[in-house]
């Protein structure tokens, strides 16, 4: 059992409520036991300098962590993002990026904003979880508008953290575990299984591909955990739209 008595292939207590806030085009706040996010996805009729012309949109996002987010505070980014935002927003945009069309976009931007207001690890992959469900509202809402055809996704996306400690393979690491993990591993996975992104180091010594096996292994439970609640979240109509992109792509 760990500290909070979970087993090694359990998720924390995880919660998602969309629509969170009344202006963005597509919010949500996800709650993965301590560490808290806001999600919120912006649509602007524009694109990137690079893609004037090219007839396809742009997702791109920001990430940023709340002065007392954490135990001791930290500083305000102002002006610039510190190397580690810029690591992890660029992660976060690329991954919402593998499982969207942008070609169905039209020439918009759909810009998706990540505040963790609380942390306790996971940060990053809870972003990217709740981030997916404030884009697909966004995206709904162009569908409604009659901008776009259908939520143009490939499949539902998310994301988790595994780790080693202590010996044993861990699904979800709270803070306490990833300070003192051997192996520390963020998987973006899709529902369908296939791999978006693995970030993975091992902190003291090397670890074998049969332990980055079992580590996999229980990354894809957690997925599954996580794309069955943004469903629920979700709901019917969005879902079925989601549903019937992704059935239209897989047939090509």
């Amino acid at each position: 059992m760990r500290s909070d008595g979970r087993n090694n292939s359990e998720l924390r207590t995880l919660k998602i409520e969309r629509s969170y806030l009344k202006y963005p085009e597509g919010s949500a706040h996800i709650e993965l036991g301590d560490t808290r996010v806001i999600c919120t996805a912006s649509v602007e009729e524009k694109v990137p300098p690079f893609l004037k012309g090219a007839g396809q949109g742009w997702v791109t996002a920001e990430y940023s962590m709340l002065p007392r987010s954490t135990e001791v505070r930290v500083n305000r980014e102002r002006g610039s993002a510190s190397s580690r935002s810029l690591e992890i927003q660029r992660l976060v945009g690329r991954s919402l990026r593998a499982v969207t069309d942008l070609g169905a976009l039209g020439e918009r931007t759909i810009k998706l904003d990540c505040d963790v207001i609380q942390a306790d690890g996971g940060t990053r992959t809870a972003a990217i979880s709740g981030a997916y469900v404030a884009l697909a509202e966004a995206l709904f809402l162009l569908v409604e508008n009659g901008l776009i055809e259908n939520i143009p996704f490939y499949d539902y996306l998310s994301a988790v953290s595994v780790g080693l400690v202590d010996g044993s393979a861990m699904l979800d690491l709270a803070f306490e575990e990833d300070s003192m993990a051997e192996v520390d591993m963020n998987v973006v996975m899709t529902a369908s299984g296939e791999l978006v992104e693995i970030q993975g180091s091992a902190e003291q010594k090397p670890f074998s591909r049969s332990l980055m096996n079992e580590m996999l292994d229980l990354a894809e439970l957690g997925i599954k955990s996580m794309t069955t609640l943004q469903q629920e979240v979700l709901g019917t109509e969005i879902n079925g739209l989601i549903r019937s992109s992704i059935e239209g792509y897989t047939g090509r």
